[in-house]
Parts: structure tokens; sequence; C-alpha cells
């Protein structure tokens, strides 16, 4: 515990991805803006700020336009906005010379680190978030303890104290039930990590349907030209991503406030709707390259890219060789044996659990019937009397914010409301070091 004259801090971000950049860089306009300085200080596990590194496959785009960024739905005219980004980079001709809304994955990553590059005097990389203990005064939970493990190292711990937590922990890579990734099992995050130890494979299976599976086995059938690559999913073909003009209007800001105030079986509706927009779907283009390449290899009698569709995964057995991955036929449940050197599960994300992270804190949080957090218009999480300190979520608000809530699509907008309502919360504490022109 820290002794009483502490320094507290206004806000501490746990976690460092875009969603807590877009935090930091809406913090910082405000104050140029409005002469508000708010005392944040964000905290990230990874030594150096990154995204989805190891699925950073180069030829690979982004799915929404370089105008939802961190910045330019909210403030078109920042600083920190993809075009200023190409701008400093001495690219911006080139870039509107290319034609194209959707930069690469490389690219952008590249963007999202020109922008944390300004904040390393407020980023604590190596930094990872052990736990969260309320300090309780006069029955009432006036500071939070944000207990920090340091390099890695199980015995370093610091603490520091807020008035505020914003907790944007990411997502974390589902991977079916009893499945642990190792040296013969990956989940599709550590593809690029994990393929530079492969030595002449002679056949790889990929189990998903989504982005990310279509993406992996695209890779690792150019990459290996030697390799047969198996494609195992339960549908009977990838499905397109709907990202036609009008069903994009579901990711728009507007669409988090009509989600937000509507009643419990309408939320469930426009989620049932609208799930082709984002998940276990894939963008048209790749779709009709796999087929042509599938079709090909079947021209020339040698088919390198064999599809499982409407099948399923139904035993795996790793071998010190490689991997034995039963397959079964749904319709028939005919079964093939498939011998391999690596089975990749391309098979997802999930948000983070908030409560993972709070501790103690987290008993001042209660659940809603269905098990989420009850999460307010301003993303805080609501909770008892007894709790003073706003505590915000980024992510893991999709059951009350909506699909797009939680997406790059909304994070400027996002990022702008947690910053105005943790100001108005400083505003109205009467904090000393805080000034409003």
């Amino acid at each position: 515990m820290l002794p009483s004259d502490a320094h507290v801090h206004d806000l501490v971000g746990i976690g460092f991805g875009p969603s807590n950049l877009a935090l930091a860089i809406a913090l910082r306009e405000r104050e140029t803006q409005y002469g508000e300085t708010v005392d944040a200080v964000f905290l990230e596990k990874q030594p150096r700020f990154g995204w989805h590194r190891g699925m950073l496959i180069e030829g690979t785009t982004m799915q929404v336009s370089f105008l939802k960024d961190l910045v330019t739905l909210r403030n078109p005219s920042s600083g920190f906005s993809f075009l200023s980004y190409l701008q400093d980079r001495g690219r911006l001709p080139d870039f509107i010379n290319h034609k194209t809304m959707f930069p690469s994955r490389a690219e952008f990553h590249d963007y999202l680190d020109w922008a944390a590059s300004a904040f390393h005097d407020q980023v604590e990389y190596g930094s990872e978030v052990v736990g969260v203990t309320p300090v309780v005064t006069g029955g009432a939970v006036e500071h939070l303890d944000v207990i920090v493990r340091h390099g890695g190292c199980s015995d370093e711990l610091t603490t520091r104290r807020t008035r505020n937590l914003v907790i944007a922990a990411g997502l974390e890579p589902a991977l079916p039930e009893g499945v642990v990734s190792g040296e013969r099992i990956w989940h599709s995050e550590e593809l690029l990590y994990r393929v530079p130890g492969l030595r002449d494979p002679r056949r790889l299976v990929v189990v998903g349907a989504g982005q990310s599976a279509a993406e992996v086995t695209d890779y690792l059938h150019r990459a290996f030209p030697g390799a047969e690559v198996c494609a195992v999913f339960a549908k009977y073909g990838y499905t397109p991503a709907d990202d036609s003009s009008f069903a994009n209007r579901v990711f728009d800001p507007r669409a988090v406030d009509d989600f937000f105030a509507a009643p419990e079986d309408v939320k469930r509706t426009l989620m049932d709707y609208h799930r082709s927009t984002n998940y276990s779907v894939v963008d048209l283009e790749l779709i009709d390259e796999l087929y042509r390449r599938h079709y090909q290899e079947k021209v020339a009698g040698k088919e390198r890219l064999r599809i499982f569709n409407a099948s399923r995964v139904a035993d795996v057995e790793t071998r010190d060789s490689g991997v034995r991955v039963a397959v079964d036929f749904l319709p028939t449940g005919e079964r093939t044996v498939l011998d391999a050197d690596v089975l990749v599960y391309a098979t997802g994300y999930r948000p983070c659990d908030p409560l993972t992270l709070l501790g103690e804190a987290g008993e001042y949080c209660p659940r809603l019937p269905g098990g989420g957090l009850r999460v307010e218009r301003d993303y805080r999480v609501g909770t008892t009397a007894a709790m003073k300190c706003g505590i915000y979520v980024q992510g893991a608000t999709e059951h009350t914010h909506g699909i797009g809530s939680t997406l790059l699509s909304n994070t400027a907008v996002r990022a702008g409301e947690i910053a105005a309502s943790v100001a108005a919360r400083l505003r109205a504490g009467d904090r000393d070091s805080y000034a409003v022109s």
C-alpha cells in the first residue's frame, strides 16, 4: 500500500493499443483546446508498441477506411491523423496516387507506432497489471491502487494510485475447449513468430472460416510451395463480408446511441442481422483468389490447396514429428485423418473480462443478469454507490453499445467521449491541479 501522501494520478490506463492510444491523443487535444490538464499514465505489458504483429502478413490490407483512424471522425484537423502521418513520412502524394481507401496492414501499424511515439513519457512498457485494490476512506472508495509487475519479474511490484481507471486490455485468442497452443498447435496470432521455425513442411492444417483463417491459408500456400495446405471449416464455403454502404452504417457513431437506447430484444435482433459485417466472414476478393487457385490446381491434377468444407476437427493427437488431425465431414460422418506438421487455429478472439483485472475492486461492479458488466453510455462501468472512482472500459461493450462500439471504426469517437467524461468528473471533484480556461 502506498503512503497517504503518495502521488495520485487522474487516470491510469491499462493497455496501450489503439484504444488507449486514441484516448491519450484525445486528452492531449483537450488540453490544447480547453486548457484542461489530465495527469494520465498508461501501463502496457508488451516491451514496445505492437498491434497484432503476428498477423502483419505482407500484402494484407485494412478492412476499414484510413479515415477511421485514431482521430479523424472526432477531429478531422488533428495532427495525429493518418494523412498527417503520410505527410510526415513524405508519402502523401504517393498514397493519393494509389487510389485506395484501405492501406496495407503493415503501413497502418507503422502509423499507430508513429502516433504512439509521441507519448513515450506517459507509457510504461513492460508493465503488467496484476491487480487493482480499492482504497477505502470512510466507507467509500476514493482511489484505486493499480498493482504492476515490471519486466516479467514477479518480485518487482509497484503501485500506481488513481482517481479514474480505463481498461483497454484488448482481446485474447480463442481456442476450442481443451486445446493448448504449442510447438505443433498454433493460434493464428502467433503465425509470423512461429513460421520461421518451419523446415520443409509436408502438410499444414488451418481451422476457421473467417478473414484470419483465409489469410493464413493463403499465406501458407504461397510461402511453402512444396506443402499441402488443408482448410477446415463447418460452413459449405467462405462467406463474403457484407461491407455494402447501407450495412456499414452499423459502424457509425450514431449507431452506438441507437443500440444503447434499444430494448434488449431489439439489441439481440440487430446483432443477429449484422453479424455478417464482422464475424466469420471474408473479403470477396480473397475468396475469389483462393477459389481460383484451388480450381487451377484441379485442372493441373495436383491439389495442394484442399478444402474440407462442412467439416470439423474431431480429434487431435500431438506427436514428436507433427500432429494427427481427424476431420469429420458433417453431412455423412466420414472421417479423414491428416498427418500434418502444424495445426493452426484461426478461430478468432474474445474480449478480456475486465473483472479479472479489477480483483477486489470488481466487487463494486455488479453484473447484469446475462453476466456482462453494466456499462453506461460514456463507457463507465456501473458500480455501487460506495465506488467514487470512475472505471471505464474500451472493449467488452458489445452487449450494451453494439457491434461497432469495440472496433476501430469507433475508436476516435469513443476515446473522445471517455476523455470528456473523465474531464467532467475531475471538474466536479474540484481537483486543485485541474484547470479549465
